[in-house]
């Protein structure tokens, strides 16, 4: 076998112990594993959002030590200052010239997994300066740039409940996160075996099983998977229907306010081609593309006061848009 090839697949590999590995401590949640490590892949950020008592927190550490990489975890507070996460100058003094001097001291910002805990506790101040690092991979203190980890991801979740004194991120900055996820409450009968295994005395603990060169490698060979001609022109159809002003779908128009940019089709097509290489394939499908829709056209999507009224949210527009776009057919993508 060529070196390359051997390589390739012992890399690809590794991500079904991955899972395996996160699946020791984390019970059910299965499409939301899938997710988080298909934007690791993909190289994104993830927005995730769950009521209290989820896990969400115990999943994003999970990930991190069968990762091996670098965790921190930052909770978001009215009162968290920009230079409480990015890190601050303080004083030095040299023993032996005995000159004094600035020294830049990194912030929790510097870690290849940052939990983002509650961002929308603290202010725009704030959130700016996370979301400026997640776009850049860099922070900018007094006038010098540090590059960030490599790998480098943010968790963030936030609380659909309690929302009062919150700072609800805004569209423009929502669109940062690749893939927008949702923890729903677990089945009776993974509750059943959360409730049993999390009140013993056994604790299972993830090993690691890839580390960062790993992803990084990992996240290249995304970019090699193929896709058609064909399914970038239907991912270019559904993007687009988003837009009220262009879309010839009467649900849209009804009840979206506006529309997914570009960003979301770049979006769709490198999480579709993650998804595949997840799966072991080396070509995306139309299912791995209509399966990410919805984490990615969700905060994409601005609905409008009528939506709000009759209850409509953006999973529903998405369903109705694949269920009315024209599909390529089955000898186009192949």
């Amino acid at each position: 076998m060529d070196p390359i090839e051997s390589k390739v697949n012992s890399v690809i590999a590794k991500i079904p112990l991955l899972k395996k590995e996160i699946q020791k401590v984390i019970i059910g949640q299965e499409e939301v594993i899938d997710e988080i490590i298909i934007a690791f892949l993909a190289g994104g950020h993830c927005l995730l959002e769950g009521v209290p008592g989820l896990a969400k927190t115990l999943l994003v550490k999970t990930i991190a030590k069968a990762l091996k990489l670098s965790f921190s975890r930052i909770q978001f507070t009215p009162d968290l200052m920009p230079t409480d996460i990015i890190g601050t100058e303080i004083l030095e003094e040299d023993h032996v010239t005995g000159k004094r001097f600035f020294q830049f001291n990194k912030g929790p910002l510097f870690a290849n997994i940052v939990l983002a805990d509650e961002i929308n506790r603290t202010p725009p101040k704030t959130q700016a300066a996370l979301l400026e690092a997640m776009q850049e991979f860099a922070v900018t203190y007094a006038g010098k740039t540090y590059p960030l980890g490599d790998p480098f991801f943010i968790l963030a979740t936030q609380n659909p409940i309690e929302q009062a004194g919150t700072y609800p991120l805004p569209e423009a900055q929502l669109d940062r996160f690749l893939l927008y996820i949702k923890i729903r409450y677990p089945t009776a009968d993974e509750e059943f075996k959360v409730l049993a295994s999390t009140t013993g005395t056994e604790r299972p603990v993830p090993a690691a099983v890839i580390d960062g060169e790993d992803i990084v490698y990992l996240q290249s060979l995304v970019r090699e998977v193929f896709i058609s001609d064909a399914m970038i022109n239907y991912v270019n159809q559904v993007i687009r229907a988003t837009r009220p002003d262009d879309s010839l779908v009467t649900f849209v128009k009804e009840y979206v306010r506006w529309g997914a940019g570009p960003r979301a089709g770049q979006a769709l097509i490198l999480t579709a081609k993650a998804r595949a290489l997840f799966h072991g394939r080396f070509s995306v499908t139309l299912d791995d593309l209509q399966r990410l829709a919805y984490p990615v056209l969700r905060h994409r999507i601005l609905l409008n006061f009528k939506a709000d009224a009759d209850q409509i949210n953006g999973d529903m527009v998405t369903a109705e848009l694949l269920k009315q776009i024209v599909r390529p057919s089955k000898s186009m993508h192949e």
